[in-house]
């Protein structure tokens, strides 16, 4: 077996003189040596390893970015989606639930069911997982809006399904014809009681008419009440449904009974001056779910624009209660 041969140069015989290291001499020069050359191999795979990938791994990574530029792709069309998700539902309940009258969806009905624990295991353990999990939560949003919305359609297309019967029933033109008014005697508000000096609300509207005049039902409905009550006199209150009820007082005459279906114009009792009254008129209310309306927003049947127009202006005016 071969051996390495060292020379060291010798400056005073100006000679190369052959050197024979010892063995841990020898030892510790191959070690550096091993060393080195280890150090050049693991930059070099390094180089390879970082520097330079595969067809596979190649594949692999575009495919990735491909799959997470869709995923980016798909989360703005969520954002989108759900912008105008929010714009449906909040013209929902404004306009086409007030249109309707019906109740708004509560935030509570219309996201009903997201609260649920859901098992996102599979989701959290993928590549890319928060922004998978985002767009997952935001599609079940966008899925629930899409149903409640959906249902809310279905209503309210039913609801117009029953408009003309609910435009026959709600309360719409005058219980007393216009040719036998006297005047407007007091309109719907604060006004100052003709007996007790007191200032009062005044829930209804006063027509000042002759002892007789005929009352007629303002619109479609059922009796509920025909009888004398304390201070209203000879009271006739009507359900017509969809949350409306409407008063008519102080009648000298009741011409129907409890129970009886009434229709718009039907004649159901005659001007009076019973109970607490200071003159013969018919005390008229509106009720809508239980809360007295202004009934001068409930004449449109029967008035033109110009006389609509002078019944508003002679109810704001008129400041003597009857009643």
């Amino acid at each position: 077996m071969s051996h390495k041969v060292f020379y060291r140069y010798n400056p005073s015989t100006e000679r190369y003189e052959r050197v024979y290291p010892s063995g841990r001499a020898r030892f510790f020069a191959a070690l550096r040596q091993s060393a080195v050359g280890l150090l050049v191999a693991a930059v070099g795979f390094a180089l390879v390893y970082f520097l330079w990938e595969s067809p596979r791994e190649r594949d692999l990574r575009e495919r990735t970015e491909q799959v997470e530029d869709r995923l980016e792709m798909l989360n703005r069309r969520t954002d989108r989606a759900l912008e105008v998700m929010e714009d449906l539902a909040s013209r929902d309940n404004n306009f086409y639930r007030v249109m309707m009258q019906a109740e708004p969806i509560t935030a509570g009905q219309r996201y009903a069911g997201l609260e649920r624990q859901r098992n996102y295991d599979a989701i959290d353990s993928m590549a890319d997982s928060k922004l998978l999990r985002l767009t997952t939560d935001k599609l079940d949003l966008l899925d629930q809006m899409l149903y409640t919305q959906s249902k809310s359609y279905d209503f309210l297309a039913r609801e117009v399904a029953s408009t003309a019967d609910r435009t026959a029933h709600i309360p719409a033109i005058q219980p007393i014809s216009e040719k036998y008014l006297r005047a407007m005697a007091s309109g719907y508000g604060c006004r100052r009681d003709p007996i007790y000096g007191t200032t009062k609300f005044h829930e209804g509207m006063d027509f000042s008419s002759p002892i007789g005049t005929p009352v007629y039902a303002t619109g479609n409905g059922t009796v509920t009440n025909a009888s004398w009550k304390s201070q209203y006199g000879n009271l006739i209150e009507i359900a017509h449904g969809y949350n409306y009820t409407t008063r008519y007082a102080h009648l000298s005459e009741i011409l129907v009974k409890p129970g009886q279906n009434v229709k718009r114009g039907d004649l159901i009792g005659k001007v009076g001056n019973t109970g607490k009254s200071t003159g013969p008129h018919l005390h008229y209310e509106v009720r809508f779910r239980g809360q007295p309306q202004n009934p001068v927003n409930y004449y449109f049947y029967d008035l033109t624009p110009e006389e609509y127009d002078k019944m508003i202006l002679e109810a704001e005016n008129a400041g003597h209660v009857m009643d």
